[in-house]
């Protein structure tokens, strides 16, 4: 794969993806303190899915999909969407949210990998490197949550399989090329992944009806209307804008903003070994979506 020069829309997408998602992750075990993850991701999915669906019908978009697409966003939402985000928010509820986010963002590694035996799209030398370095920054923030690990390994194993989710998802979707606005296509997959979340909701949530304290609906409204409905958003626009491989790559700052804020909100440990994995992403990050400045043309003699 070539050098990929990457849109300056895309970097901007990626700002406010790092902020929203990152900051989300603390919020997980109190979004959940008096409803099931059920209950808290059947709300996310159903209320975000409906914001942006009203949101691209107030902008005059087609808000139908070719029934050609439909299979392949159907499998992308069932993976990504339906997978990632219970598997995501139970983790964060087992062990900490900020070890919880470096499991589910090995995404950016499944991506890479799967990516280059599925879809062919071999790395550059730059993003293997970038890739190493983010798996290093992966080891080292496990390293010092491996006593956490070893007292809840099913902390340790929905998230890794979160990460797996929403990397087969995103290339499921990167693959079939589906026609349609970020807008839509995220609407669409939000209302299809409710469908199922919904049911088991009700199957396997609170098992009564109750209305929640003002505290706990307000993190949920919030993750709703922000991390779900626009992170999702800039997320679907990132991958329509780049090669999955380097999408993945892309979200490897979030982790970092996840465990800063998983110190400040809710006193998680963040030491030396945490900040050298800072170090590994940032790099990882400049690796993967900065292109390289080209070198100036020789003089031409007279």
């Amino acid at each position: 794969m070539t050098e990929t020069t990457v849109p300056r829309r895309a970097l901007l997408l990626l700002l406010i993806l790092t902020i929203v998602w990152g900051t989300n992750w603390p919020l997980f075990p109190l979004a959940v303190r008096e409803v099931s993850v059920w209950t808290f991701r059947a709300v996310s999915v159903i209320g975000a899915g409906s914001a942006l669906m009203f949101v691209a019908w107030m902008r005059g978009e087609k808000l139908t999909i070719d029934r050609r697409y439909w299979p392949t966003v159907l499998m992308a939402s069932m993976c990504y969407l339906v997978v990632w985000n219970i598997a995501s928010t139970w983790s964060a509820t087992v062990i900490a949210s900020g070890q919880s986010a470096v499991l589910g963002f090995t995404m950016p590694l499944w991506a890479a990998l799967i990516s280059w035996a599925v879809l062919g799209e071999k790395p550059t030398g730059r993003l293997l490197l970038a890739i190493l370095l983010g798996a290093c920054a992966v080891v080292l923030l496990i390293i010092p949550g491996l006593a956490d690990y070893a007292d809840a390994p099913i902390g340790f194993a929905i998230g890794l399989l979160a990460g797996f989710g929403w990397a087969v998802g995103t290339l499921i979707l990167k693959r079939g090329q589906v026609q349609a606005t970020a807008l839509v296509l995220t609407s669409w997959q939000m209302l299809l992944a409710a469908v199922p979340i919904t049911i088991a909701a009700f199957a396997l949530g609170d098992g009564q009806w109750f209305v929640p304290s003002w505290q706990s609906i307000a993190i949920i409204g919030y993750i709703t209307l922000v991390p779900m409905s626009v992170g999702n958003f800039c997320w679907f626009s990132i991958v329509g804008l780049l090669p999955a491989n380097l999408a993945g790559l892309s979200s490897i700052m979030v982790p970092i903003v996840a465990m800063i804020s998983g110190a400040i909100v809710l006193g998680e440990t963040l030491g030396p070994m945490q900040w050298l994995a800072m170090l590994c992403s940032a790099s990882a990050l400049g690796l993967a979506v900065m292109r390289p400045s080209a070198k100036a043309a020789p003089a031409r003699s007279n």
